[in-house]
């Protein structure tokens, strides 16, 4: 499997290592009234999804990025690839 890394073009799947799930970007408040339940869910708590999922990958061979994958599950065919810095920061509102 190529994923079409954003700086330097397609890389052998093998170059990455997974994460897991694109909600890890969104981690919990440790401070909040109820951190406990909401790190056990953060945790603990995953979808299985069929079809297209967005996943974390981290370019562990090469410029040591993390990228978000948009994957389908079932054919493996890869959507798009972004750069998980640029991801969360439009989560947040923020600039680059």
């Amino acid at each position: 499997m190529l994923i079409p890394h954003p700086l330097l073009g397609p890389r052998d799947a093998q170059e990455f290592t997974y994460l897991g799930d694109v909600s890890l970007l969104d981690r919990p408040d440790w401070q909040a009234p109820d951190a406990g339940r909401q790190f056990y869910e953060y945790l603990y708590l995953r979808d299985n999804p069929a079809g297209e999922h967005r996943e974390l990958w981290y370019h562990e061979q090469g410029d040591r990025s993390w990228l978000v994958v948009t994957r389908n599950t079932l054919t493996h065919d890869i959507i798009k690839a972004e750069l998980a810095r640029d991801v969360a920061l439009a989560r947040k509102g923020g600039a680059k």
